[in-house]
């Protein structure tokens, strides 16, 4: 018969040390001899981006994935399913013609819209903003303050050289408003507003203090590129599908942009 003695149970040999008090304090999951496990968790530390290997709840990574996927994946799909049809000449231009016909009435007010999408209107008001983006960054001594301005412009000489090439690929002729012609798609002047203005916008926004100063200066981003759509169909410059394509191809840009340019600096 073995001793019975009051007290807490010893360890028996063989048994696993891997979770029994250690010298680090009560509760810790190291080892009895003070050294960490092989493989602890308690090692692990969530890292701020949520890389692989860290432990729940992991921040950030994951949602910005699935948004980034969304901003460049859906726009980029739909392009490229816009132009299949154009090419083919599917059932979606059938449907895109009877809407021309229905929101086609020239005027005044809508040539004046589409004017906003020429490069003599847009480029001047790009420049504008990326020099004072750049003047306050520079002030503020920001790390290549340079840099984000050099990318707009940058991305704002990429506008023909992507479009001109599908409208040669398409061939697509105008509305029947417009004299004979082809290479109306995707739209040039619609391309050109998105990338100018919301691009001057992207840079803007961190210099203005004001949560309304913001919203106004993304309001009225929106408000000139959906008067430049606007104008161009009702004045019958463009099909209806050519400015939604240009729509998507420049939500594409303008992501690629910001993942570039970097996010910018807020001023103190």
């Amino acid at each position: 018969m073995g001793d019975i003695r009051p007290g807490p149970p010893q360890l028996r040999p063989g048994r696993a040390l891997a979770h029994t008090t250690g010298a680090s304090g009560s509760g810790s999951p190291h080892r009895s001899d003070s050294r960490p496990p092989q493989t602890p968790r308690g090692a692990r530390r969530s890292g701020p981006d949520g890389r692989l290997g860290t432990t729940p709840p992991v921040p950030g990574r994951p949602t910005s994935l699935l948004g980034l996927l969304g901003l460049l994946g859906l726009p980029a799909l739909l392009f490229a399913l816009i132009t299949w049809q154009v090419v083919a000449d599917g059932p979606l231009v059938r449907v895109d013609e009877r809407l021309s016909r229905a929101l086609v009435h020239p005027d005044r007010v809508s040539e004046l819209l589409s004017d906003l999408g020429n490069v003599q209107v847009a480029l001047p008001v790009m420049l504008a903003g990326l020099a004072y983006a750049a003047w306050r960054s520079r002030r503020a001594g920001t790390d290549r303050w340079w840099w984000p301005p050099t990318a707009a412009a940058l991305l704002m000489a990429l506008v023909p050289a992507l479009v001109v090439p599908v409208k040669v690929l398409t061939d697509r002729p105008g509305t029947p408003v417009v004299p004979p012609a082809t290479g109306y798609f995707p739209s040039g002047h619609t391309a050109t507003a998105v990338i100018a203005y919301g691009a001057a916008a992207r840079l803007l926004l961190p210099w203005l203090r004001s949560t309304l100063a913001r919203r106004v200066c993304g309001a009225v981003c929106a408000a000139l590129v959906l008067g430049v759509s606007y104008g161009l169909v009702r004045r019958g410059y463009h099909w209806p599908l050519d400015v939604v394509a240009s729509w998507c191809l420049g939500a594409v840009l303008l992501t690629c942009f910001v993942l570039v340019a970097g996010r910018g600096r807020q001023p103190k």
